[in-house]
């Protein structure tokens, strides 16, 4: 039997944590997670950006980003146009700026406020050992 290290247990905790933190957010937002996602990644990404690349950054199947889309675009919130060869570029409508302004840019704001309450020093060396983190995971996973 194999015993979990209680660092392991930690982080597992905090990774758990911060995502109910953002379940929360989107709930109180009105948003499911994913459309709350969908429509931060578009602030994040740029008007215009493709579901491929939202899917790429927030390492969700396509066919989920796709789902999530239909929706919002059901709602009025999102609009798609067609780039070159299949490319669909996703932009928000009028109501899906009024909804961004009112709901995903408190949060970027209360986000980027964390960082102002952390030291420089902090602040990177929370981000390198976050990504230290991950890449050994990743590399892990490879080699099982």
């Amino acid at each position: 039997m194999i015993v979990l290290r209680k660092e392991m247990k930690e982080l597992n905790k905090q990774y758990r944590e911060t995502d109910r933190i953002y379940h929360e957010i989107s709930m109180q937002s009105g948003l499911s997670d994913s459309a709350f996602m969908i429509l931060y990644a578009i602030v994040e990404l740029g008007d215009g950006c493709q579901q491929k690349d939202i899917a790429d950054l927030y390492c969700y199947s396509r066919q989920t980003i796709n789902s999530s889309i239909s929706g919002l675009q059901r709602n009025g919130i999102l609009q798609l146009h067609k780039g070159s060869r299949r490319d669909l570029h996703i932009s928000l409508t009028t109501e899906g700026k009024r909804l961004v302004e009112e709901k995903i840019y408190p949060v970027m704001e209360m986000e980027n406020s964390i960082f102002d309450e952390l030291t420089e020093q902090e602040s990177e060396e929370y981000l390198r050992l976050a990504q230290k983190i991950t890449c050994l995971l990743r590399e892990k996973m490879n080699h099982r």
